[in-house]
């Protein structure tokens, strides 16, 4: 802009007449208040838009290039996706959330498809393929229904009318469990059908197991509530997914910074410190000039009496280790190594909040501060070797405070690891959810069936247009078992047709698609079912989210400049 207001002001008048009249459709010039001309883009006429009809057909086609990315990763025979990062990291994974989250959207309306799988995993945790499948479905009958000259807010409310109708048919067909009954047996099996569909499902039942006694660990039964703050999931490759165990404590990946110094304490006193042990430093910046080796001689004294005061004050306190956030000198690390005093340096800060909590220690910011009240307890810390490579890791076990908890996750590669601990937030979280409400629904697609059939029979109770948008809903909740028995390799119209009449010869809302072959369509045969909170979550959410959608009728997007 510069080089062209400097060429403007040089030229006549004549000249500068046509420079304005040629940036005419582009730009503009004015002066400022000392009479130099700059010029103004005019940004609204180089932006895209689009209004209308069109601008909706163009937002439901972009959402529903998301959902159809997902659908054939849906069910226990779903297929995995690989995504290679700008950075050519490799990821292999069929969780719905990751896989949104890692592709690259640029649509905005796209967008909404990664906020809605988002929203599910962080309040329920399960079910992220299948809601966005199901606001897929929604979007592709909503598509139909504008084309045949539907108006979209008769649309959106006849979807809202038709999820109220499916939210209270999921109501009546929900059942009551019994947690703790058979040793928490159908617990362990609403978490062996969550990993069903992962990498890890030949150990489902292993990692089913360690779920739910890590849930139990921390959950408070009678208020019904889990701190999930308290599990920790900790991956480190080498192994097998087999050799995946739960740790009745903390996990931290560290070792001990001195390899002579004890490696298993008993009956441990913890001092946590944010505080290095290093001398004191002053803030500002400074210049020390030692001229003699006198004054060498008294700096290295100072420095050993301020480390032996430092340990001294955490022997004093009675504490037998030290975590610490910091770093070491290496002066002190030698010297708390001649006084027995085990010690960690550079703690996460987590980590530290967390030792804290379960061992029921405070955290010390100042070496003065140090007092008995204030140290940590635990019944035994030790350090641990990983293979031939070397690797260690801290296990704090028998916290004091509180039951904390941690998840060690192996596998062969960094790749199978990540997936492993995925599978397994998934699981935590289907258990946590039954511990919070412990209501069921069968699952293999049953309850999308019986929600359509009760849909269907609201539809021909109403007179108004809004009819043909419930009858849409009803359609759409018949995607979910259509996907899994198409993922299955079965006939998806033969599958449903005959699923749909069952359930309506023999009023059963239980049968669903046979996806692994069990020779019944009965899904409490089988003991398939999910939580009831994640299937009325997906429901209503992706109703939202399609609404939403339905109501943008003008896009006006930034365009480059030519």
């Amino acid at each position: 802009q510069m080089c062209i207001r400097d060429r403007v002001s040089t030229q006549s008048t004549w000249g500068f007449n046509i420079q304005v009249q040629n940036l005419f459709f582009v730009m503009s010039v004015a002066f400022d208040e000392f009479g130099r001309p700059f010029i103004i883009l005019r940004e609204q006429e180089r932006k895209r838009r689009v209004k209308g009809i069109d601008a909706i057909k163009g937002n439901i086609t972009a959402a529903r290039s998301v959902a159809s990315t997902l659908r054939s990763s849906l069910g226990p025979k779903g297929m995995d996706k690989m995504i290679v990062s700008p950075d050519n990291d490799v990821l292999v994974t069929n969780d719905g959330a990751t896989i949104v989250e890692k592709m690259e959207i640029d649509h905005p309306v796209a967008k909404l498809m990664v906020e809605l799988s988002k929203s599910q995993d962080n309040e329920i945790g399960d079910g992220t393929t299948g809601i966005v499948v199901l606001a897929g479905s929604l979007l592709e009958q909503a598509y139909h229904l504008i084309e045949k000259g539907i108006h979209p807010l008769k649309i959106a409310d006849g979807f809202e009318k038709a999820c109220e109708i499916a939210v209270a048919r999921l109501e009546e067909i929900s059942e009551d469990v019994d947690i703790e009954a058979n040793n928490h047996e159908n617990l362990i099996k609403a978490a062996m059908i969550a990993l069903g569909s992962k990498v890890v499902s030949k150990n489902k039942r292993q990692l089913a197991e360690i779920a739910v006694k890590a849930i139990l660990s921390v959950a408070d039964l009678q208020r019904r509530d889990v701190n999930f703050e308290l599990i920790k999931v900790n991956g480190k490759t080498g192994g097998n997914v087999e050799d995946t165990t739960l740790i009745n404590g903390i996990l931290i990946d560290k070792d001990f910074s001195h390899p002579q110094m004890q490696k298993d304490i008993k009956d441990a006193k913890i001092v946590i410190l944010t505080c290095p042990f290093e001398p004191p430093k002053p803030k500002t910046k400074h210049n020390l000039n030692l001229t003699n080796a006198e004054d060498y001689k008294k700096l290295y004294e100072y420095e050993q009496k301020t480390f032996v005061d430092m340990v001294q004050k955490c022997k004093d306190s009675g504490a037998n280790i030290v975590m610490c956030q910091w770093g070491f000198d290496d002066e002190a690390n030698h010297l708390l190594m001649v006084n027995d005093l085990p010690a960690v340096r550079w703690v996460g800060g987590s980590d530290i909040e967390l030792i804290a909590v379960a061992t029921g220690g405070r955290i010390i910011p100042r070496f003065s501060e140090i007092t008995p009240e204030k140290l940590g307890s635990a019944e035994r810390i030790r350090e641990i070797d990983f293979g031939t490579i070397g690797e260690k890791m801290i296990v704090i076990e028998e916290c004091a405070q509180s039951k904390a908890v941690t998840l060690l996750v192996r596998g062969g590669s960094q790749m199978v690891v990540d997936e492993a601990k995925r599978s397994l937030h998934d699981a935590l979280c289907v258990v946590r959810n039954l511990v919070k409400k412990n209501k069921i629904i069968y699952g293999g697609g049953s309850a999308e069936i019986a929600m359509s059939i009760a849909v269907q029979q609201a539809a021909d109770q109403i007179s108004s247009v809004e009819q043909y948008a419930i009858r849409g809903f009803s359609r759409a909740l018949e995607d979910i078992p259509t996907a899994l028995a198409d993922n299955t390799g079965l006939m998806p119209i033969e599958t449903i047709a005959e699923i749909r009449s069952s359930q309506i010869r023999d009023k059963n809302p239980r049968y669903g698609v046979d996806c692994v072959g069990a020779g019944t369509l009965d899904m409490k045969e089988q003991s398939v079912y999910e939580t009831f909170l994640s299937k009325r979550q997906q429901i209503q959410l992706a109703t939202q989210v399609v609404k939403m959608i339905l109501k943008i009728d003008d896009c006006i997007q930034p365009d480059e400049y030519e």
